[in-house]
């Protein structure tokens, strides 16, 4: 493990901006984590795939950059299997990984940016799975102390994009694996959610596999998002707020055609893409930086763009989200 100084790293985030880190170092095993925290453990930024942040200001700090690799099955049953994955593994590769091993639960997962050992984190979901739909325990080594410890599903105490990793447990814990369950001959297809039924109608497909589901899901996404490595995004920038029945009827007497999804008995989810339409940001650009013209959840860095740019447009669309609908509109993204 080396201690590098002096780094950008532009390379290393998927909004491609440029800010330099004091210090970096590649972490490859367990062993080097350890040694990395027993020389730096106050003042540190843990870096995986670098899709879910946005980086405002050079980083005074050791950035430790999570590259630890390996897939292994743990354990088989008459229809499920249990897989190990390192968190520096890519989390798309690790879905390609278990399409080609026929393993079931992920599919819906497809293309989404970013590595596994931050996936927990924010309990990434898509296309109506969660993560924790398959998640069964991941390991953490405490930054303080660096013991190693084994967090089941309940601990993690998995939210809508949260986890106990974002809350009470936050820059506490670095995930080094994750253990997935997944089914391995009977799956369960979840196209109901989305367009996922109207592309596979498209292509003829009535009885999907699970690779059908990704292929449909991949399509989609590439239809609305683009490539990170092709315009720099993290994606969804926002999270689809959730809000009282209540307040849903009073928006629709004023925004008949606005959508939603029941979440609960008393709550609804309203898709903040739909809200920032509706407020004509979707594809305005501001100079080297806008709203996607496809998909208005993501916000893009078309060159030069710095971190502080993004965050002034992403406030400029919280405040006319708030004003117009008097939603709260929460970010998805980490802000550093």
């Amino acid at each position: 493990m080396i201690i590098e100084k002096e780094i950008s790293l532009k390379p290393l985030n998927t909004f491609g901006i440029h800010v330099v880190a004091k210090k970096f170092a590649t972490i490859e095993s367990e062993q080097d984590l350890v040694q990395a925290l027993n020389t730096n453990s106050s003042n540190l930024l843990v870096l995986g795939g670098g899709s879910n942040m946005l980086l405002t200001k050079d980083v005074d700090a050791l950035v430790l950059h999570i590259n630890i690799k390996g897939i292994e099955v743990v354990s088989v049953s008459e229809n499920n299997v249990r897989v190990r994955v390192a968190a520096g593994e890519n989390w798309h590769e690790f879905v390609s990984w278990c399409l080609e091993k026929n393993y079931g639960g992920v599919e819906n997962l497809s293309l989404i940016p970013g590595n596994v050992g931050t996936a927990p984190i924010q309990n990434i979901g898509a296309y109506g799975v969660e993560l924790k739909d398959t998640f069964v325990s991941c390991e953490a080594i405490n930054i303080q102390t660096q013991e190693l410890r084994t967090f089941t599903k309940e601990a993690c105490d998995f939210g809508y994009r949260n986890s106990i990793f974002k809350e009470k447990l936050k820059g506490q814990y670095i995930i080094t694996s994750v253990i997935f369950e997944l089914s391995s001959l009977h799956h369960t297809i979840k196209t109901n959610y989305g367009a996922i039924e109207s592309e596979l109608k498209n292509n003829g497909i009535e009885s999907p596999t699970i690779q059908d589901v990704s292929k449909a899901v991949i399509s989609i996404r590439n239809s609305k998002l683009p490539n990170p490595k092709v315009l720099g995004n993290s994606g969804s920038f926002f999270k689809n707020p959730v809000i009282t029945y209540s307040k849903f009827e009073l928006l629709k007497s004023q925004f008949p055609e606005i959508p939603h999804y029941k979440v609960s008995q008393t709550t609804v989810k309203i898709p903040a893409g739909w809200l920032i339409e509706t407020t004509g940001f979707k594809g305005k650009r501001f100079g080297n930086y806008g709203v996607h013209n496809k998909q208005a959840l993501v916000l893009v860095n078309y060159g030069n763009a710095s971190g502080k740019d993004i965050l002034e447009l992403s406030k400029k669309i919280q405040e006319a989200i708030l004003i117009i609908f008097d939603i709260v509109l929460e970010s998805e993204v980490n802000i550093l």
